[in-house]
């Protein structure tokens, strides 16, 4: 996809960070933008600011993880313009893992992470790829997956990380069913980083479903603040990747035809190759210093999250392992 002027594309996830800037960098390359999200008002405000700055750009309110949501979505996309040429399943959610452990982890947190990251992924992919492939144009499907769980593993997330990847297996199976069928359509998988997104993810309480009301007290979420509060206890440095670079490295990636649109990083080069020397030499996971070190940022980091009722898991281990 080198032409991109006047293609339609379709971003959940769509109201605020990373979806937010994906929208943009499309409009301002003359692509017509629907953006999809659960938060109307939120949505509402990006596409009136998006429009202002010249972009063509909608919104749709849309429940990623309800498919008949996307797939209204999708008639709504086909229907208006006729076509739909890139679709960025973006939309994805951080749940409260903090001060508890994977075996005390709480079912609604499990179900709601997956019915967004997951199963949201996988409804837009059923939602929209068979009309996409029955139209026969050259197009592309962008999933947002995660460093953390679809390259290496924090393992203070598991659940957000179990889901992200689930992503990558997906969307590395769709892009090869795409290529056994000799589709014109593509697929990549994108992974927000290197550091630190500056985003909202860990406010997504604010849009959790009813009908899974979290199981325990919530703490308070973490804020960029907070991570470099964390950074400068633990001795590292503290980065920050901001939205829009995560668009413009996507947007470079998918003009370019990659399946990994990934940005430069010599740092999570070294932790991937680690990881697959790791496999290939059947070392056992957490064989290294990293772990021993995230010991200590947890068990000194436990004292400040319980006094300021902050979450554990979040803060220590993305100051960690990402900063």
């Amino acid at each position: 996809m080198t032409e991109l002027e006047g293609r339609v594309a379709v971003v959940t996830g769509g109201a605020s960070g990373v979806g937010r800037a994906l929208g943009a960098r499309f409009a301002r390359a003359g692509m017509r933008v629907v953006l999809a999200d659960v938060e109307k008002s939120a949505l509402d405000a990006t596409v009136a600011a998006l429009r202002a700055q010249g972009g063509d750009v909608s919104g749709f309110v849309t429940d990623v993880s309800d498919f008949a949501s996307v797939a209204s979505l999708a008639r709504h996309c086909f229907e208006t313009h006729g076509a739909v040429h890139l679709l960025c399943n973006n939309a994805g959610i951080g749940t409260d893992e903090s001060r508890t452990m994977l075996w005390d982890s709480t079912e609604n947190d499990w179900k709601w992470a997956f019915a967004v990251n997951a199963w949201g992924v996988l409804n837009g992919v059923r939602a929209f790829v068979p009309e996409m492939l029955k139209r026969g144009e050259p197009g592309r499907v962008v999933n947002t997956s995660s460093g953390n769980g679809g390259l290496v593993l924090i393992p203070t997330t598991p659940v957000y990380a179990t889901t992200r990847s689930a992503v990558s297996t997906l969307t590395e199976a769709l892009h090869l069913q795409l290529k056994l069928v000799r589709a014109k359509l593509e697929a990549s998988v994108l992974y927000p980083g290197p550091h630190v997104v500056a985003m909202n993810i860990f406010n997504a309480a604010r849009n959790r479903p009813a009908e899974l009301p979290p199981e325990r007290p919530l703490g308070k979420p973490p804020t960029l603040d907070d991570l470099r509060a964390w950074s400068e206890k633990a001795g590292r440095g503290f980065k920050v990747t901001t939205p829009e670079e995560v668009a413009d490295y996507a947007f470079d990636g998918i003009r370019a035809g990659r399946f990994y649109p990934l940005p430069e990083s010599a740092d999570m080069d070294q932790r991937i190759r680690a990881r697959v020397e790791g496999v290939l030499a059947r070392r056992r996971p957490g064989a290294s210093a990293r772990l021993n070190s995230l010991r200590g940022v947890v068990r000194g980091g436990a004292e400040d999250s319980l006094r300021h009722g902050r979450g554990l898991g979040v803060d220590a281990a993305l100051v960690h392992f990402r900063a």
